[in-house]
């Protein structure tokens, strides 16, 4: 993910990190691009009622315990497909469908839970009315007609309505209105103002959405279309997209206004599908000349990081009135129009589409582990400036080390562990690229790639831990690499470096660097 928070609506925007002030604003770049909120870390889930004294099995967890979230996601049942059905009213904001998910019980269950916030008309489970209520923030209570055994498919249908504008946590929102629509983009959750949903990575699902939506209105979301937009009665349009490759729920999104949507075939043969809001007014060409480029760069990316993971490519350029950060949104990467300011920039999209790989296909296991999506996405950038001949990784790692003085607190933040309230802070991204290049010195370039495709392999569609990364880096290179791990990841301080390049006291500064640091840098409100 990449940029900044930008906030509309009348919902309260998540608050940013507390510490921007010490520094120079117009020297450094907190990367917390989505709507992170504050002091939620690890918040347990409300206490739960016992289960009935009649009841077969028992309910399954609030919660995934997420070292970070531990609320977010649900025990006892493992989704394997999300249907949502929805019309959507761009004039006043109401949404409304059906939900309905097949999953497998992985317990005997008396009761289970979703995450979601819109009001639920019904609920019902293979075929049967449940019964429902809330507890907690976002967590909606099932309570189904007859028991599931540890095994039993599950077919559970929501129905529901609500202004997902009007509906927030406390402290933020991840549905932001726009004056010709809506997005529902954010990390690491956006799916409770649209469709119920197990919201955390670790259960991965593939998802069909459909939107009924006034004719001359767009709907854009994730994968393909497996059918044209058909017209509806009363002047409507039903648009329809298919994710066929198992994702996590945040990576499900989409994209309602006006949008001209550009259609081509990538060279490994798969659709590329781009939209760009029709607001974008003079910022447009930046955006189709950086998001144009994104078949390129995807077939660049392959030859590193391993075969493409999923079905289709493409880009959404937001539009002017929307927020400020990109996003890794699956297939079909989210862009704010703050990222087209000041020009083209095809570093963000490098970024968000290294995350296909890196976060999206291998996806962290835990919110701690965001090293693994975020440093990796910031490295493919200072990747594609050696291939783009504007600055080599060594020339990015000496300039970003010297451009964080020792005393900043920047080196107090674990890129391996850095906190629930500093899940994007810019140590995640710059230090997690600089540890990824000390690993590659300490490898060499042969085993370091290598490396890289093994992971995207051996974790593809799955999860991963920092653990097994090292693991595998060891196995691969043969080598003990307890000194890159702690020392970039997991110590406070700037680490000494022994070679005198690096300790130099004003390296030159690369080519790429203005643009990357474009990429990066909050949008000025």
């Amino acid at each position: 993910m990449a940029g900044a928070p930008h906030h509309d609506g009348g919902s309260p925007p998540r608050a940013t990190r507390p510490d921007r002030g010490h520094r120079r604003a117009d020297r450094h770049h907190r990367r917390h691009r989505r709507h992170r909120r504050l002091g939620h870390a690890a918040a347990p889930p409300g206490p739960r009622r016992p289960a009935p004294a009649s009841a077969t099995g028992t309910p399954g967890s609030p919660g995934l315990g997420d070292s970070y979230f531990a609320d977010y996601g649900n025990g006892g049942y493992d989704v394997d497909h999300y249907d949502i059905r929805l019309r959507y009213e761009p004039a006043t904001d109401r949404l409304s469908g059906t939900t309905t998910i097949l999953a497998r019980a992985t317990q005997a269950l008396s009761r289970f839970d979703l995450d979601f916030l819109l009001d639920v008309e019904s609920v019902r489970v293979n075929g049967w009315p449940a019964s429902f209520h809330r507890e907690g923030v976002h967590e909606l209570v099932v309570d189904p007609a007859r028991p599931i055994a540890d095994g039993q498919p599950l077919t559970v249908v929501v129905k529901y309505s609500g202004i997902p504008s009007q509906v927030s946590t406390p402290g933020f929102t991840s549905w932001t209105r726009v004056a010709d629509g809506a997005l529902a983009v954010n990390e690491p959750e956006s799916a409770w103002w649209w469709f119920p949903s197990n919201d955390h990575p670790k259960d991965k699902a593939t998802w069909d959405v459909s939107v009924s939506v006034p004719t001359g209105v767009e709907v854009i979301s994730n994968g393909v279309q497996p059918r044209p937009p058909l017209a509806e009665a009363g002047n409507r349009t039903r648009w329809s997209w298919r994710s066929t490759k198992p994702g996590a729920t945040y990576q499900a999104f989409i994209a309602i206004g006006q949008y001209d949507i550009v259609t081509d075939t990538a060279p490994n043969g798969q659709p590329v599908v781009n939209a760009y809001s029709t607001t974008l007014g003079e910022r447009l060409p930046a955006a189709r000349a950086s998001i144009e480029r994104t078949a390129e760069i995807v077939d660049w990316e392959s030859g590193l990081f391993g075969p493409y993971p999923f079905e289709a490519q493409g880009g959404v350029a937001g539009p002017i009135d929307g927020f400020g950060f990109a996003l890794e949104t699956q297939t079909r990467p989210v862009f704010g129009q703050s990222f087209w300011r000041r020009g083209a920039n095809p570093y963000v999209v490098v970024h968000e589409n290294a995350h296909q790989w890196f976060g999206d296909s291998v996806s962290v296991a835990d919110w701690s582990a965001i090293w693994l999506n975020e440093g990796f996405a910031s490295y493919a950038e200072w990747l594609w400036s050696e291939e783009q001949g504007e600055g080599t990784a060594q020339e990015l790692f000496d300039f970003t080390y010297a451009d964080y003085p020792a005393d900043d607190e920047f080196w107090q933040v674990l890129p391996g562990d850095p906190g629930a309230d500093r899940v994007f802070d810019a140590a995640v991204y710059d230090r997690g690229a600089m540890a990824l290049h000390q690993l590659r010195l300490a490898v060499g370039d042969d085993a370091f790639f290598r490396i890289l495709r093994d992971w995207t392999a051996g974790h593809r569609y799955g999860n991963g831990t920092i653990a097994q990364f090292r693991a595998l880096a060891e196995a691969v290179s043969g080598k003990d690499l307890d000194a890159v791990f702690t020392t970039w990841l997991f110590t406070a301080g700037r680490p000494e470096l022994a070679t005198a390049t690096a300790r130099a006291a004003a390296p030159a500064q690369p080519k790429s660097w203005t643009k990357i640091r474009q990429s990066h840098q909050p949008l000025a409100h």
